[in-house]
């Protein structure tokens, strides 16, 4: 068991996330920053899938009530057992009694706990991310409070016969966490709408995160871009981002009115009425999810193939990691994503 203290900001359960419900207009939630998370698991021993704690900017303190293996993952920030600093991105073993808290965050601005054999709280769909939407799943839907007591569980990996050795991840795999990121998109959808001369823009701009970047969505600020002329479809609405309705991919860009871009992540709604220029692919949004205001975004057009090249190299990147590790993994086994 494990006693929240102090709450951090933000802190919530997440896991890999809940797959197969999106058209149901069930988001998948789950860890912004999937690397940083999947990761952690490894360290510790855990089914990939098994639950953390993520939190943003501020972690939290925790009194752990048994013995236990923890990791440190994601954003740069100084851990602490009793006061004591702890390396970030290996494994840590604390006892019963002791306390893990937090100093600032110095850069990025979302961190993981992983601890052997999860976070136990119930599976609702199949996963035991939080929602806070709709207060869904997690640890009774919402962020920790102060006085919450959590279970640890029993999500070690069946195969992993080194869950109490001491792991640590190889310098050369760590995460650059800069305070700008390139990320590739599929273009797509609807891009049709804006002019050629736009299209180009958005590829050729600068654009910086607003305050306004949260689990749901980050918006960006930048240029305005201009739509092609039209009639106005029957059932659209009459601003010229508007389209009768649309399903919406995980990192697909809404550009409502043409300014602002806006990147829908893992507790977006799944459809709605604005045009949607792009998709970002999957491997490049946990760097998004690792940038703050007034971090800087560029992008880069890539194509399907392209796509898929790029999430071969992530997930043959992470095999190398789990060999080095000694970690059993096998990538496909547990989920299957898309570009």
């Amino acid at each position: 068991m494990m006693h929240i203290i102090m709450p951090g900001l933000q802190t919530l359960v997440q896991d890999s996330g809940r797959d197969g419900y999106y058209a149901l207009g069930m988001p998948p939630a789950g860890a912004l920053d999937q690397r940083s998370y999947t990761l952690g698991n490894m360290l510790v021993g855990n089914d990939p899938r098994a639950a953390s704690l993520e939190f943003a900017f501020m972690g939290p303190a925790i009194q752990f009530q048994s013995d236990t293996v923890i990791a440190v993952t994601g954003a740069e920030v100084t851990a602490l057992i009793d006061g004591e600093p702890q390396p970030m991105w290996a494994s840590v073993p604390i006892k019963k009694g002791q306390t893990l808290s937090f100093g600032p965050m110095t850069r990025g601005s979302r961190g993981y706990i992983a601890l052997r054999g999860g976070v136990d709280v119930p599976k609702l769909l199949g996963s035991r991310s939080t929602y806070q939407t709709v207060q869904f799943g997690g640890h009774m839907g919402r962020a920790l409070k102060p006085g919450d007591v959590l279970p640890i569980g029993t999500q070690i990996h069946s195969e992993d016969g080194h869950g109490d050795r001491i792991r640590e991840l190889d310098p050369k795999y760590l995460p650059s966490l800069d305070s700008s990121a390139d990320l590739a998109v599929v273009i797509g959808l609807a891009n049709y709408r804006f002019t050629p001369e736009s299209v180009q823009l958005f590829f050729e701009a600068n654009f910086t995160v607003s305050h306004e970047a949260n689990r749901t969505a980050y918006r960006l600020i930048g240029p305005a871009l201009e739509f092609v002329e039209r009639d106005v479809p029957f059932g659209a609405g009459s601003d010229p981002s508007n389209v009768v309705n649309l399903g919406y991919p995980l990192g697909s860009i809404q550009i409502p009115s043409g300014s602002e871009p806006i990147c829908l992540l893992r507790d977006a709604v799944t459809g709605g009425g604005y045009v949607t220029f792009g998709t970002i692919i999957s491997t490049d949004l946990d760097a998004l999810a690792q940038l703050k205001t007034p971090d800087t975004v560029t992008f880069n057009s890539v194509s399907v193939t392209e796509a898929h090249a790029k999430r071969r190299h992530a997930h043959n990147e992470l095999a190398q990691i789990a060999k080095s590790l000694e970690y059993p993994w096998v990538f496909g086994a547990e989920r299957e994503e898309t570009p």
